[in-house]
């Protein structure tokens, strides 16, 4: 086993031993090899095993609900892994798997706990070493969680927005909507839902294209979401139609703020080219608004949505660039 031992003096928990420790250590080990490709175990599995890098790289994942597996770290030979699950007897926290063909010793639990309960010294030595070492570690976790903390609220925000307005998408603000009537009473469901879009919209995407189009619904909608107040919920549902959910707001208060948003609207103005080489054109942007109130006139999400879309078609047959009222 001089090979064994002469590989135990290169492991940071283990170089504090004597020969005579590091022979009571090697009966302990056992010898295993894996794969490139291999897994060493699984995210949720038992913990029953603590293993030793002897030679090749193992690469360690955790499970996410949109990326698959994301990997933490990687570790060559004289590192140890696994000794987590076995201390706190809790399941496996990640996977490991080889990245490249990899020999490992493996102490086996209930050795371990045999080893320190046969031999005290040798255990004190290993979990002091080991705790030096798991600091270090836990300090790299500590950046990979804030990492991930950070991933994760990107990720959550990519699941409720739209990327093109920067307002909310549809299916948060109809999530939105059935919370606040799934409350039950009258003065809690009370709030109003204003629906909106652009005047003309097919004309500028016909004259100068589905970019200038783009540009459109990214100008108005940074300038809704401008508008909105603290709680207010502003999405783009489809194409150029916007809806603004207004909590706690009573139809009086929605009908301004509303207009506030159309004549935000009409101030704004994009130029476009219909060729290279042609001069700039101007084009204004307006806006029509459709309104509805709860309870006063609906009980539903689906009945605010169409009493509000219904207000909507009626601004547009009056003329465009204005608000009606359900």
């Amino acid at each position: 086993m001089s090979d064994i031992d002469d590989f135990l003096q290169s492991v940071h928990i283990f170089a504090g031993l004597s020969e005579l420790e590091r022979s009571a250590v090697s009966a302990f080990l056992v010898r295993r090899t894996v794969a490139s490709g291999g897994y060493v175990f699984h995210q949720g599995e038992q913990g029953q095993e603590i293993f030793f890098i002897r030679s090749g790289c193992i690469a360690t994942f955790i499970a996410t609900a949109t990326e698959g597996e994301r990997e933490i770290c990687s570790f060559g030979p004289g590192r140890f892994f696994g000794e987590m699950a076995i201390i706190d007897g809790l399941p496996r926290s990640a996977s490991c798997k080889a990245r490249e063909a990899t020999e490992l010793l493996v102490m086996d639990g209930i050795d371990f706990f045999r080893l320190v309960w046969e031999y005290p010294m040798i255990g004190v030595k290993m979990l002091g070493a080991m705790s030096g070492v798991m600091v270090g570690w836990l300090s790299d976790t500590s950046r990979f969680l804030g990492d991930m903390v950070r991933w994760g609220e990107r990720a959550r925000k990519r699941a409720i927005t739209d990327e093109l307005s920067g307002l909310f998408n549809r299916r948060f603000l109809e999530e939105c909507l059935q919370q606040r009537f799934a409350r039950g009473s009258a003065l809690s469901r009370k709030c109003s839902l204003l629906m909106c879009d652009l005047d003309r919209f097919r004309d500028i995407n016909a004259e100068f294209g589905n970019e200038a189009g783009d540009a459109a619904i990214s100008t108005v909608g940074t300038a809704i979401d401008r508008l909105s107040r603290d709680g207010d919920i502003a999405a783009r549902l489809s194409g150029d139609e916007f809806a603004v959910f207004l909590p706690n707001t009573g139809r009086d208060d929605a009908f301004r703020l509303a207009e506030s948003m159309r004549v935000e609207v009409e101030t704004l103005f994009l130029e476009f080219r219909k060729g290279p080489h042609l001069a700039p054109e101007r084009v204004n942007l307006t806006a029509s608004f459709g309104l509805a109130s709860s309870p006063e006139e609906a009980d539903s999400p689906a009945e605010l949505i169409a009493l509000a879309d219904k207000a909507l078609y009626k601004a547009k047959e009056d003329g465009r660039n204005r608000v009606s009222a359900s």
